[in-house]
């Protein structure tokens, strides 16, 4: 996969900035990621921003798949926009605004929304697993590489990239001696288990009982708490747009 990523944050983060985050997360993915989940894709920066970027031009856009940097928390344009030169294109956004408020650098975000966009294109891939507070009810996760690992970077070439969940997170059952994420942090002695959340992070899921999406992060934990709060100003972004965008087809179709 081709991610085109576009640089629209009226010059506040310059195009050579953007190359060097993309260098180190193109490292990511093949070098880290690719290796685990057999699957691997490649950033690339298309086009130009300038102080104010004009309309996109059908140049500026060839890949598979789009990533924009945004540097205000507006969905409704960017979705407009979006809709307007890549209508029907897998997409993602990176809010830059909203990386500022969560005190996250922006090449983390990109990271994650980069590992995501790679794994589950289209935002609709569920997996059966254990509800994370009722362990022996069944829910179906939301198929993300990094919301339950989100609060935890590691560098290449000097650029904050995030953590992600291995492929073994995913299993019904503890695979002794396997790996959940990338890092493998311990905490209190434990590393993250299959279905589960290390603290600052969280992870969503549909409830067939409730015939709802939730999301669930540690007790008490003050920064996924914060997180959300946040992430809610774009509307949970990439998932919580597209399941909005798809309740309002059927809702049309119904009418």
């Amino acid at each position: 996969m081709i991610i085109s990523v576009i640089n629209h944050t009226n010059g506040k983060i310059s195009d050579e900035a953007v190359q060097v985050a993309v260098r180190a997360i193109n490292r990511q993915i093949r070098e880290d990621y690719e290796p685990y989940w057999h699957i691997g894709g490649g950033l690339r920066l298309e086009g130009k921003s300038g102080a104010k970027p004009s309309k996109q031009s059908l140049a500026d856009m060839r890949g598979d798949a789009v990533l924009y940097l945004w540097d205000a928390v507006d969905v409704e344009d960017a979705l407009g926009y979006h809709d307007t030169n890549n209508a029907g294109v897998p997409y993602g956004f990176v809010f830059t605004e909203l990386a500022k408020q969560l005190k996250e650098d922006w090449t983390v975000t990109l990271s994650h929304e980069a590992l995501e966009l790679v794994g589950d294109p289209e935002v609709n891939l569920l997996v059966q697993g254990p509800h994370p507070a009722e362990s022996k009810r069944v829910v179906f996760h939301w198929y993300e590489m990094c919301d339950a690992v989100q609060a935890e970077t590691y560098e290449i070439d000097g650029v904050g990239v995030s953590n992600f969940v291995l492929p073994l997170y995913f299993t019904g059952g503890e695979e002794k001696g396997g790996r959940n994420d990338f890092l493998g942090r311990a905490y209190k002695g434990k590393t993250l288990r299959s279905f589960g959340v290390n603290p600052g992070g969280y992870v969503g899921f549909f409830d067939p009982e409730t015939g709802d999406h939730e999301t669930f992060s540690l007790k008490g934990d003050r920064v996924a708490v914060r997180r959300l709060k946040f992430k809610s100003q774009a509307k949970g972004a990439r998932r919580g747009i597209r399941y909005k965008r798809y309740a309002d087809q059927l809702s049309k179709k119904r009418g």
